[in-house]
């Protein structure tokens, strides 16, 4: 049977144990249903096969051939990763369109006695939902920006805001990657993935409420945010976290350790600023990270590259901003900082700028 998904949130009301995506393992990775596992029933190189000799031979052989490979991949998934599953199990398989691939391995689980459904147009049934959440409609909840220099613990702040009830989209998160040059946290997902996380993210707010999202640039990372949001961030009042640079700049080197602990991803980032600074200043900052004077170094950052960057964008903006001080980030001090924030969000500049 198959299921026809009208909304992104109708998923978890089916409550189904598994989601199997049975596509190519190249496929999975560039995108996927949330909670989705992969068991392929052709892998990328077998994929390729299948469609070279439907295109250069003939369609049959083409299925003859893809039969035989969808029953030993299917073999080896039933006794490896399936083998342990109950009687009752029930899961859902798609692949790209709901064709053969989910339907042949449909059938054979089916045959078993699992109560098996298919997703009715495959993964593009999804992506096609996805669009209309990120690309075609307008931001579900009114957007306040939580605001504040680099260093002013932003992230941080959020994580510390939803644990008070607030809403809030974490976009770094979402995107993995902090924001900035030296932002990176290893691989980031495709643009088709961190979309499909963003419009679940949009599809569980509250429309009523308001929904905190860290000031970002149009892209975060190697990822581009989707217009509607980020016409929304751009006109959302924002709550501006005023932190002395000193206190910023210990708690960046706390909060990048992991970039600081290598000296040679900390050496490549800084030369990637050398567009946009003297040399001397590059080399003076090599220095810095090369005696581990890592609190100078992003002090310097903070007063050098990123202040004045943040105040030419802040100066094209016009829109409600309430100034929140926060006079510590030590850790102790942080929960008193989200205290203010959640209070200073229900005051009418910014709950009237949010509307």
């Amino acid at each position: 049977m198959a299921i026809t998904l009208t909304s992104l949130t109708e998923l978890a009301r089916h409550r189904f144990d598994d989601i199997i995506d049975v596509r190519a393992p190249s496929e999975f990775a560039d995108d996927h249903l949330p909670g989705a596992i992969n068991l392929a029933v052709l892998d990328d190189a077998e994929r390729a096969r299948v469609g070279t000799v439907y295109k250069q031979i003939s369609p049959f052989d083409a299925r003859r051939i893809g039969g035989a490979l969808v029953a030993a991949n299917a073999a080896r998934h039933l006794q490896g990763p399936l083998a342990q599953k109950p009687g009752g199990w029930r899961p859902l398989v798609y692949c790209w369109r709901g064709g053969m691939r989910s339907g042949s391995f449909a059938t054979i689980l089916s045959s078993i006695g699992w109560r098996v459904e298919t997703l009715a147009g495959g993964y593009k049934s999804w992506r096609r939902l996805v669009v209309q959440a990120v690309h075609d409609q307008p931001c579900p909840a009114p957007v306040v920006l939580l605001d504040g220099n680099t260093g002013t613990a932003k992230t941080e702040l959020l994580g510390l805001l939803a644990l008070r009830g607030v809403q809030v989209i974490d976009l770094e998160g979402l995107a993995h990657h902090r924001g900035s040059v030296f932002g990176a946290r290893g691989v980031q997902p495709s643009q088709k993935l961190f979309e499909g996380r963003l419009a679940m993210a949009l599809a569980a707010l509250d429309p009523v409420r308001p929904v905190v999202i860290e000031a970002e640039s149009a892209k975060v990372g190697n990822l581009r945010l989707p217009t509607p949001l980020w016409r929304a961030m751009c006109a959302a009042p924002r709550l501006a976290l005023e932190v002395p640079v000193a206190e910023r700049a210990a708690y960046l080197a706390r909060a990048y350790a992991d970039v600081t602990e290598d000296p040679e991803r900390l050496s490549g980032t800084l030369d990637n600023l050398r567009p946009y600074h003297p040399a001397e200043h590059i080399a003076r900052w090599q220095a810095l990270a090369g005696v581990g004077s890592f609190e100078t170094l992003a002090a310097e950052l903070i007063e050098q590259h990123y202040d004045p960057r943040y105040r030419k964008h802040r100066a094209r903006a016009s829109v409600p901003v309430v100034d929140v001080p926060a006079p510590s980030l030590a850790p102790s001090a942080l929960h008193g900082v989200a205290d203010r924030l959640v209070a200073t969000l229900s005051l009418p500049s910014l709950t009237r700028g949010a509307a």
